[in-house]
């Protein structure tokens, strides 16, 4: 059997028209998995938060202004260039140069950047296919995904809105679900980038809450679908592993819990002291790989806890002469270009394939 085409949304951008072409999401059968399989062994899944992935044109229907062309953080074409290189490093560095076959985005701004990412870096070699909408986030970034079609085969996507009880959709990252073919197994992957603590994190956690309770709600569909479904939710979750929106929203546990059927497992627990972000002396976990308890079988597609990490390189890092110690080598300290990778580490976890 033939494997039919994804065909990948792609923006083409003017100054007032962009036409976007939307992904249609295809059923393939298990075979026709296993005949793009070039390795059984197994594959890598990252997480990025990339650190407002801009293109430099004006979208007048989001509030991108301050990363146009004469706006007020000079983004230009060769700091975009530069940080698409930069950005294409990581992920061949965090795993070994066999790039991830799944790789889950946050602040991308659209379909364009994500196409020359894959098409006019390092990254062109690995033939990375684009999953791909428009969020209602009043910045204009949004949540995405790559994938490899030689290790994985798309199945369906969806986006989850975060909506509240009123019926009010709130302006923040919609939540992706897609599915994907690994020769005779699947995997459900969730990629968050949950509301900000940009208000106060008091003052902000209902809306992280909310999104919780999506992220959960979504998660039970797909039980009800497929009973022991094996699921990754990764992202930027914007709290730490033990804040209520993870531990009562979500209801994830810690790893060392003994295993109960159907339970969410937050594999970053395992971290601390170490964190993928630093807020003045302090690291912080709030990128984060949550796992369904089915995927620690040792049963087809699997992982252990251990193969759950941050990526941390020593060129993600620069000499923190205010706090001491290392902070992250980003793309702005405030308004100031510091030429940088990102304010955020990527996580990545390693899957196992056993016959």
């Amino acid at each position: 059997m033939q494997v039919p085409i994804w065909v990948l949304m792609n923006v083409w951008k003017s100054r007032h028209i962009r036409l976007i072409v939307l992904l249609a999401g295809l059923l393939l059968s298990a075979p026709a998995a296993a005949q793009v399989q070039k390795s059984d062994t197994g594959f890598s899944v990252l997480f990025y938060n990339v650190e407002n992935l801009f293109d430099t044109s004006d979208d007048p229907l989001t509030e991108d202004d301050e990363f146009c062309a004469g706006g007020l953080r000079n983004w230009n074409s060769f700091r975009l260039r530069d940080k698409l290189n930069k950005i294409s490093k990581v992920v061949m560095a965090a795993s070994g140069f066999d790039a991830p076959a799944i790789i889950g985005f946050c602040e991308v701004e659209n379909s364009w950047v994500l196409q020359q990412l894959t098409e006019n870096t390092a990254l062109r070699r690995f033939n990375y296919r684009i999953i791909h909408k428009q969020s209602p986030d009043d910045r204009g970034i949004d949540v995405a995904i790559i994938y490899r079609p030689d290790k994985v085969v798309p199945i369906r996507y969806q986006y989850h809105p975060l909506i509240s009880k009123s019926g009010d959709t709130l302006h923040s990252r919609e939540i992706l679900e897609a599915t994907f073919g690994f020769v005779d197994d699947s995997l459900h992957i969730f990629v968050n980038h949950w509301p900000s603590r940009y208000r106060g994190q008091a003052q902000t956690e209902p809306d992280r809450m909310l999104a919780a309770e999506t992220l959960r709600k979504a998660v039970l569909a797909t039980y009800q679908k497929q009973e022991k479904a094996k699921v990754i939710l990764m992202g930027d979750f914007n709290d730490q592993p033990d804040n209520a929106s993870l531990t009562k929203g979500l209801r994830s546990v810690e790893a060392d819990r003994p295993e109960i059927q159907g339970e969410l497992i937050n594999l970053s627990e395992n971290w601390n002291p170490r964190g993928t972000l630093k807020h003045r002396n302090s690291w912080q976990i709030f990128d984060q790989i949550i796992v369904s308890d089915y995927l620690l079988s040792a049963n087809r597609l699997h992982l252990s806890a251990s193969d759950a990490q941050i990526v941390e390189w020593p060129f993600l890092f620069e000499a923190d002469d205010r706090w001491g110690g290392k902070r992250l080598f980003r793309t702005y300290r405030g308004y100031h270009y510091a030429g940088g990778f990102s304010d955020h580490l990527p996580v990545i976890a390693h899957l196992h394939y056993t016959h």
